[in-house]
């Protein structure tokens, strides 16, 4: 008998705004390290519920639901964004997890995630444990395993039941979708949370000067302090700036400049 496969599954939905038009590379990224470790890759590119009902953050929680429809038996699955590029030479991270629900602590906007917390907790979580700040993971590089099908169904119903509360939230407060109701559910059902190092998962990466994104920056224009800083690079959170270098730009850049090496 043959052992289950570990899968990658990746959101790549094309609302026509242009948002993925980088995708491409960090697919074909993810492609080339799956294949390099025996991992089957599964890009999702089929709307579940239209986006007005229901953000594509959202949809992503019926991964295991999705693999199951399609016939993919699998032990653990990484559930990634489609803004982040993987080095080759990524080690097997799922060899890494326990088989524990996995993530990556959220280091970015410290004041973001603390009013996203506070509003989520007066509106909508009134009562609820709150996520301290220091065990709060960011929704982008997820591991887990079938025997957290509990927490989704959990989530995805508390969604359903109260979704024009969670679509003003996301309106009004602009403080995010999914993420911080994520982190209210792991902890209120005390989900042991395996944190995996931030070279797995590295965030905001404009904040941390890793980025050339102002023509007068102290350092070059070079991704060598990138390449230097982990394996999996995140391109959320990228401000608009002078160069007008957003995602789209940083992933088709830094997966041609991987090529070369």
């Amino acid at each position: 008998m043959f052992d289950k496969k570990n899968v990658v599954f990746i959101p790549n939905i094309d609302l026509g705004n242009t948002r993925n038009l980088s995708y491409q590379y960090s697919i074909q990224s993810w492609e080339k390290w799956c294949k390099k470790n025996d991992i089957e890759l599964f890009v999702w590119n089929t709307l579940l519920f239209p986006v007005k009902e229901c953000k594509i953050t959202w949809q992503r929680h019926y991964c295991l639901s999705i693999l199951k429809e399609n016939n993919i038996e699998f032990d653990q699955v990484a559930v990634v964004d489609a803004d982040t590029i993987i080095c080759l030479d990524t080690p097997n991270f799922f060899n890494e997890t326990n088989n524990q629900f996995c993530g990556v602590l959220n280091d970015g906007c410290y004041e973001w995630t603390n009013r996203s917390i506070k509003q989520y907790g007066n509106s909508l979580f009134s009562g609820w444990e709150r996520p301290k700040i220091w065990e709060y993971i960011n929704g982008g590089f997820l591991v887990y395993n079938i025997t957290h099908q509990g927490l989704f169904n959990n989530l995805l119903q508390t969604y359903w039941q109260h979704k024009h509360a969670f679509i003003k939230a996301q309106e009004i407060f602009k403080v995010g979708t999914d993420q911080t109701p994520l982190n209210f559910f792991l902890t209120s059902l005390n989900i042991n949370v395996k944190l995996l190092p931030s070279c797995y998962n590295l965030q905001d990466l404009g904040r941390k000067d890793l980025l050339y994104i102002y023509p007068n920056c102290w350092w070059e224009d070079s991704l060598d302090n990138l390449f230097n800083s982990g394996f999996i690079f995140h391109f959320n959170c990228i401000p608009p700036n002078p160069l007008k270098r957003d995602a789209n730009y940083w992933i088709k850049r830094v997966y041609e400049e991987m090529k070369k090496d």
